[in-house]
């Protein structure tokens, strides 16, 4: 299914499709997605900072039960690389020996591994809401938590160039980095590896492209992919006839 584009309508509009869009994947992810039954995702708990979309989180140190042809810790990077056009690496990050010593947990809900946030238009209606944001991914990666973001709004003044190159200037961009983003390709979606060698892998998207699939990491070098499209889809047919019109029709 095509991306629609959300500035057409009220951001009121679009929480209420992220909202829902937020549980599907959630239902996606804990249906068979997740590699082993340690591994569980939640919408909207708080861990620290503004409030992530979803959580993935692993329940303990047991022994998961291997599905979908998945390892217990998801896919390998080194046998099956995320299918996201473009890939960013920093060396010696020390996010490893950063988050050794800060662990987030919820005590009822288990360790949090990794974080899906969906951009919505309050995360750019601010020079304070958008550096909240970026602070949080950065914090987020310098704790070992893993993170993917969905970004279906174009660049804004907070972010002429995207919001993957915000983030990655926050954590430090290596030089080497072509982080030129197509003038035609305005969307994105990002997922960063917070392992020792932090890595991002990403797309440039825009209105009228299928969402592709994603990685979203469990522990370093290993993921799932994230079921952006067929989720986006089911939420879209349940989403109110009467409004489809406004996104559907041309401009």
């Amino acid at each position: 299914m095509p991306i629609h584009d959300w500035t057409r309508v009220d951001a009121e509009l679009f929480h209420a499709f992220h909202h829902r869009w937020i549980d599907s994947i959630c239902d996606a992810l804990n249906g068979g997605v997740l590699p082993s039954k340690d591994y569980f995702a939640l919408p909207e708990q708080r861990i620290s900072g503004p409030i992530p979309d979803v959580l993935t989180l692993h329940q303990s140190e047991g022994n998961g039960v291997p599905t979908n042809g998945y390892s217990a810790t998801g896919l390998a990077v080194a046998t099956a690389p995320p299918r996201l056009q473009k890939k960013h690496q920093r060396k010696d990050s020390g996010y490893a020996a950063k988050a050794n010593r800060i662990s987030i947990r919820n005590h009822r809900h288990g360790k949090v591994v990794a974080v899906l946030e969906i951009v919505s238009p309050g995360n750019k209606a601010s020079s304070h809401e958008f550096r909240a944001f970026v602070e949080k991914a950065r914090n987020l990666m310098e704790e070992g938590i893993h993170l993917a973001v969905i970004d279906l709004f174009p660049p804004t003044p907070r972010d002429p160039d995207g919001i993957h190159f915000a983030i990655w200037n926050d954590v430090g961009v290596d030089e080497e980095d072509d982080l030129e983003r197509p003038v035609d390709k305005p969307l994105t979606v990002v997922s960063y590896d917070a392992g020792e060698d932090s890595t991002a892998y990403l797309e440039y998207l825009a209105v009228g492209d299928a969402l592709p699939e994603a990685p979203i990491f469990l522990s370093p070098g290993h993921y799932v992919n994230l079921p952006l499209e067929p989720t986006y889809e089911t939420t879209w047919q349940l989403f109110p006839n009467v409004l489809k019109p406004l996104l559907s029709q041309p401009t």
